[in-house]
């Protein structure tokens, strides 16, 4: 039977509707709606559970989560984050915030909007398991999250997940033996805008299903190899449009490995830059299945949410380094070092088995402005723009623009994607 894309985007493609989660958001997942029918929950402080801690502020649904604190929340245990969340990690104060020793579930996470914030598993997080990861479920995005250290993969989604986006997010040093960036595996809509993959040995992303992956950056895979073109029975139908590969010390095999022809791609001006000589010097792989793992090269770009704004590869590197990963209020030492590798174009980069605790810091301390009734707006914004700074109930009103006021507000501390 002849492959139709048509066919495949009318049966598969679930109806979206409404608000953006946030000006800036994009994909399929671009309409998360977040906690705003809900209550705020502030997190006060940085243990591992109880009152105020962030386990106790996703363990139910329909929040907006904000932050008085800045530093590391070290888990023992994985944290399972319910529906209807607003994780607003732009609202930390002084250095933002880590999550830090074990990995978080999202599978259930309906309508979750995640920003500004480090996942962070480590060694001593539970073996065999994700750093991130997502079972089922629908309607989620990620925008300027931090993942590393995954024990099994870092940032997997594997099964009935409906309309992700993960974007301006980094996926990196998945720890040896296993080293995985990620499946990234469904039927129903993945889109991977404008992230950086780093120090993974395999899986940079392994892609399966219906999948946008465009502006990324792919650094320093291993022997595993970048992104794996299904390595399936199953049919995939992917976008992979603008894209840099950019090879480095652990780097022995090509870009794109263990296509067939089940994986119906559309590919445009992706770039490789094998030769680790120092300087960004790539070139645009060559549209035939030969420069693709075989998969089966389409002429026509799926119909799936694309980004607002398509950069060249060369131009998305630029953005990506300097935009990607959790950098409001500001990088931490990991992301800064992932970074600083990518611009040594080939001489620096490793893979690890063992994370670098000490290049967390401590980021602690700062403290919250000023919020006399509690709400999660800081009273000078209140004021400055008409809310009532002594009355709780109005940040979770809907104003004009269809936006709870508290989401306005955190929206408002962070520049659009």
């Amino acid at each position: 039977m002849k492959f139709s894309a048509a066919a495949c985007l009318a049966t598969v493609i679930p109806s979206v509707s409404g608000l953006l989660a946030f000006h800036g958001a994009e994909g399929f997942g671009r309409n998360a709606a977040g906690g705003r029918t809900g209550t705020v929950y502030h997190v006060t402080n940085l243990n591992d559970s109880g009152a105020g801690s962030f386990r106790d502020a996703v363990s139910k649904s329909n929040r907006i989560v904000v932050f008085d604190v800045s530093g590391t929340v070290k888990i023992t245990s994985r944290v399972a984050v319910s529906k209807n969340i607003y994780i607003a990690g732009q609202t930390a104060p002084g250095n933002g915030i880590t999550i830090y020793g074990n990995g978080l579930s999202f599978s259930n996470a309906n309508e979750a909007i995640i920003r500004y914030i480090r996942f962070r598993m480590g060694k001593g997080g539970d073996s065999g398991k994700d750093g991130v990861t997502i079972a089922e479920g629908s309607n989620m995005i990620f925008d300027h999250v931090s993942t590393t250290w995954g024990r099994d993969e870092t940032f997997s989604i594997n099964g009935a997940v409906h309309n992700v986006t993960i974007q301006n997010t980094i996926i990196g040093q998945g720890l040896e033996t296993h080293s995985c960036g990620g499946l990234m595996q469904s039927d129903y809509g993945i889109s991977l805008f404008r992230n950086l993959y780093i120090d993974n040995k395999t899986r940079n992303p392994k892609v399966k299903g219906m999948n946008d992956f465009q502006n990324n950056v792919i650094y320093n895979w291993g022997g595993g190899g970048a992104y794996i073109a299904g390595d399936s029975a199953g049919q995939s139908n992917a976008n992979i449009i603008n894209n840099y590969f950019i090879s480095g010390p652990s780097s022995s095999v090509t870009a794109f490995t263990r296509g067939n022809a089940n994986f119906h791609g559309y590919v445009s001006d992706n770039y490789y830059d094998s030769n680790k000589d120092g300087t960004l010097n790539g070139t645009p792989l060559c549209v035939q299945a030969s420069c693709y793992s075989d998969m089966d090269i389409q002429k026509t770009r799926f119909d799936y949410p694309g980004p607002g704004r398509l950069m060249t590869a060369p131009d998305a590197v630029t953005y990506v380094l300097d935009k990607v990963g959790a950098n409001f209020p500001a990088r931490d030492e990991v992301d800064k070092s992932l970074v600083a590798e990518v611009r040594s174009w080939g001489k620096k980069g490793a893979l690890i088995s063992q994370e670098n605790t000490g290049l967390m810091g401590d980021g602690g301390g700062a403290k919250a402005p000023v919020d006399t009734d509690g709400d999660g707006i800081p009273d000078a914004w209140e004021d400055a723009h008409g809310l009532n700074s002594r009355d709780a109930s109005d940040a979770m009103k809907i104003n004009s623009s269809g936006y709870a006021n508290i989401e306005v507000y955190v929206n408002s501390l962070v520049p659009s994607s």
